[in-house]
């Protein structure tokens, strides 16, 4: 998994919990980079979703409630580093059908190593999609936060179900997003 992401959610937890309150997590985990991340380097998932939970133990918020939260907070980053993903499209669900075949495509391109889910989309009319996810790793919840921020991005209040389609080795989950407002 990108560095971007673990510096991305040990800045969240800073805010939240302080430096201090971090670097004390991050010394009893005993992580193989001892908690140093580099935005560009590679980690194991395993890695980060150790320091989700133990952000969610000093926090007390349940681990799926965090990795919302930081869904929210990472989709900020993405619209300030990558403005441009988001300036041809009139809506979130616009946006969401662009992911695969626009934004994963870039990526790729500046990481070829990036092992990044993958999301298909089947439109429901012009106000409504699913969009399915599928990944090795646990980060629905992670999912579903960025789902909600991209629709306060675009001033469009959305209606968004989710149904956890997991299967062993794969998790998957189906977001039924609809266009409320």
């Amino acid at each position: 998994m990108k560095g971007m992401v673990f510096v991305e959610l040990l800045g969240m937890a800073e805010d939240a919990l302080g430096e201090e309150a971090v670097d004390s997590i991050l010394d009893q985990l005993d992580l193989s980079t001892g908690g140093a991340y580099s935005s560009v380097g590679n980690y194991p998932c395993s890695e980060l979703m150790r320091i989700v939970e133990a952000v969610s133990e000093v926090s007390g918020l349940p681990t799926d409630k965090l990795q919302r939260m930081f869904g929210n907070w990472i989709h900020g980053r993405f619209v300030k580093s990558y403005p441009a993903f988001f300036e041809d499209k009139e809506n979130v669900l616009q946006m969401l059908d662009a992911i695969e075949n626009e934004v994963h495509v870039e990526v790729r391109k500046l990481y070829p190593d990036a092992e990044l889910p993958s999301f298909e989309t089947e439109w429901r009319g012009d106000r409504a999609i699913t969009m399915r996810y599928s990944s090795e790793r646990p980060l629905a919840e992670f999912c579903h936060g960025m789902i909600e921020a991209c629709a306060a991005h675009f001033g469009h209040p959305a209606e968004i179900l989710v149904t956890d389609r997991s299967e062993e080795g794969r998790n998957r989950a189906d977001f039924d997003i609809r266009l409320t407002g």
